[in-house]
């Protein structure tokens, strides 16, 4: 297995956290809102013997750079391009989204189909109805508003680091805990930028949906490549949403039990597992 290589690229005007390890084909893992490269830690050691796996930052989270625009299911497929490129891995990618980064994964097949070699969703976001909000200006000044406001009290660095600890308990079967080293927490989480970056990509997060069900109205899944979708049996009715999800796009389904919304903390041999069936 190949070190840890962590580097920052430049995506148009944003530099990205990416971080590099291990060898063979390549695997990108993207987080869900608000989430960290950290939060793939479990799995990471379990691809990197088999695969070139790629962890990264959006804008606003983690380590990168502020977001120089409002986020877009076409831009953020173009994003793990743009990243791919930079780090020179230009051949075909696995690429696996987990929440909201579902609609970037699924994105990027239909965007860039000869350099889609799998996707995996994982816990995927589902909005089978979704439509772009009006207004999206208005939204993504009153996002940065109120991150200025947050800030200007303190509450990013007293607030954060503990809000994600919370959120991270709620995600995961009996309040299991937040296993990401308390240093990294609060680099990140304690910062006016994370903040601005979450409430950013929240306020758009219909539009980005509404995105990805125009571009599976005219931009079919490159024939003959794997999806898989997996679920953590939060209701039966998320299940179905699931299911259906998995159907839609031809792919296999899989409920994980034992898992909440971070499957990646809760399950990370099964989900290691289904990226390397890839």
């Amino acid at each position: 297995m190949g070190c840890a290589r962590p580097d920052f690229v430049r995506v148009g005007a944003v530099p990205h956290h990416v971080v590099v390890e291990g060898a063979g084909p390549v695997c990108v893992l993207s987080a869900g809102l608000a989430m960290s490269w950290f939060d793939w830690d479990p799995v990471v050691p379990l691809l990197a013997p088999h695969r070139t796996v790629v962890r990264f930052d959006r804008p606003g989270h983690g380590l990168s750079g502020s977001a120089a625009a409002a986020p877009t299911a076409a831009g953020e497929a173009h994003r793990i391009a743009g990243l791919l490129d930079a780090l020179g891995l230009p051949g075909p990618a696995t690429v696996v989204g987990h929440s909201i980064a579902a609609f970037h994964a699924e994105a990027f097949a239909r965007l860039h189909p000869g350099r889609t070699a799998g996707v995996v969703l994982v816990d995927a976001s589902v909005e089978e109805r979704a439509r772009v909000p009006a207004a999206p200006a208005v939204r993504t000044a009153l996002a940065h508003a109120a991150a200025t406001a947050l800030s200007a009290t303190g509450a990013p660095a007293a607030l954060g680091p503990p809000t994600r600890r919370a959120a991270v308990r709620l995600l995961r079967p009996g309040y299991a805990p937040d296993p990401a080293p308390a240093a990294l927490v609060r680099r990140c989480y304690a910062t006016s930028r994370v903040l601005r970056g979450a409430l950013l990509e929240n306020a758009h997060y219909r539009a980005v949906a509404a995105g990805l069900l125009a571009l599976r109205a005219v931009r079919p899944l490159p024939p003959g490549v794997p999806v898989t979708v997996l679920a953590a049996p939060a209701s039966p009715r998320w299940t179905a949403r699931q299911r259906t999800l998995a159907g839609l796009l031809g792919g296999r389904f899989r409920s994980v039990p034992g898992t909440g919304h971070l499957m990646m903390l809760d399950a990370p041999e099964v989900l290691a597992a289904e990226i390397l069936a890839r």
